[in-house]
């Protein structure tokens, strides 16, 4: 069953490392709100009338909308789609947003999993990422939240941070499971373009972290969350058992979604489509009744190369037959003799023709993807 993404372009303050689209100013707010409403309604055909399991905001911000706000989309959703009972309806959410009156107002209108972006345990990591929040709101918001009743809470850590001990990121996750969350996702921090932490680096006010140390602190992530009972069941994200993101594990495993928004991205299994990522043109396009989306058909080649990379990074892995299912037995031929040097130095084992990164693997994981890739027709 498909999901919908539906994506909040505002963000209080710009955090030094985020690219995705966002914007600080909130005057367009109103007219884009009532554009995403006109959007649902315009694209409801896009997942050919199947029931839809998941119902993701996304940003941005989703939690600096109100109550009325964001009920108000829901309620667009679920007049132009059938949406299953116990759907998994998930909000990021910034802990300076979430009070207890507005964690009580989203438990009313259908929030049943929340995405808290703590990102750090440390007073001066959050000050450096020029994060909103603080430590005690980070801290506040998810006993809140527990308090509340909510029973189905991902928080986002990042490592990889600048001057950040291996013994303060140690802390940083043992002060996560000490809040007896059932979910973790944690990045490493990358320096993107366009982003003020690109600039800075760029200028030499500093330089992120080499590969020996960031991959050290994957390495305690990893120990220290498998001793705590978590799944790593994504190269990222690790969960109790009954708690990984049904959302997100659509994307790894080519489950068609729906994006709604600025930016936003859609996919029907055979092509992708994304919405332009400016909000005052995303509003005249909508307004106009002319949407300005992009489309790339995926040929074979991409189809595989995409498969590769999502399934790769997952607990479940690489399927052979998924392969024998859906592509050439060329394309069969291709992955076996390229995954072979990868088994002999166990950085990738098999079982029941399952192939899944080993510890060492996952370390390696995007170089793997790459080699096992099909560059040419």
């Amino acid at each position: 069953m498909p999901g919908i993404y539906i994506h909040i372009p505002f963000c209080k303050k710009a955090c030094s490392y985020c690219d995705f689209h966002f914007s600080t100013s909130f005057k367009y707010k109103d007219d884009l709100i009532s554009c995403l409403k006109k959007e649902i309604v315009k694209r409801k055909s896009y997942v050919n009338n199947k029931t839809i399991e998941t119902i993701y905001f996304g940003g941005g911000t989703p939690s600096v909308l109100n109550k009325e706000e964001l009920s108000g989309i829901l309620e667009v959703v679920y007049t132009n789609f059938e949406v299953i009972k116990g759907a998994e309806i998930t909000l990021e959410a910034n802990p300076d947003d979430l009070s207890r009156e507005k964690l009580v107002e989203l438990k009313e209108i259908g929030i049943n999993r929340l995405s808290i972006g703590i990102q750090s345990f440390i007073e001066k990591n959050l000050e450096f990422m020029n994060r909103s929040h603080s430590v005690k709101q980070a801290v506040e918001s998810v006993k809140n939240a527990q308090e509340i009743g909510f029973d189905n809470i991902t928080i986002d850590l990042i490592y990889g941070i600048p001057n950040l001990s291996d013994n303060e990121w140690k802390n940083n996750i043992k002060k996560a499971l000490k809040l007896n969350v059932n979910h973790i996702s944690a990045y490493c921090l990358t320096s993107e373009e366009k982003t003020k932490m690109y600039h800075d680096i760029s200028k030499g006010k500093y330089q992120l972290p080499c590969e020996d140390i960031t991959s050290y602190q994957f390495e305690i992530l990893i120990k220290t969350l498998q001793q705590a009972k978590f799944e790593q069941y994504e190269i990222s994200n690790f969960a109790k058992k009954g708690f990984y993101s049904k959302h997100n594990s659509s994307y790894w495993k080519q489950k068609h979604y729906l994006g709604i928004g600025p930016s936003a991205h859609s996919f029907d299994g055979k092509s992708r489509q994304w919405n332009i990522s400016n909000n005052a043109k995303y509003i005249k396009a909508a307004k106009d009744n002319n949407w300005d989306f992009e489309t790339e058909i995926l040929d074979k080649k991409t189809q595989f190369n995409e498969y590769i990379l999502t399934s790769l990074r997952t607990s479940w892995g690489i399927n052979l037959k998924y392969i024998k299912n859906n592509f050439s037995s060329q394309y069969l031929s291709y992955f076996k003799e390229n995954i072979t040097p990868f088994l002999d130095k166990y950085q990738v084992e098999e079982s029941n023709n399952i192939y899944t990164l080993t510890e060492d693997g996952k370390l390696l994981a995007d170089f793997i993807a790459s080699e096992l890739f099909i560059i040419d027709n």
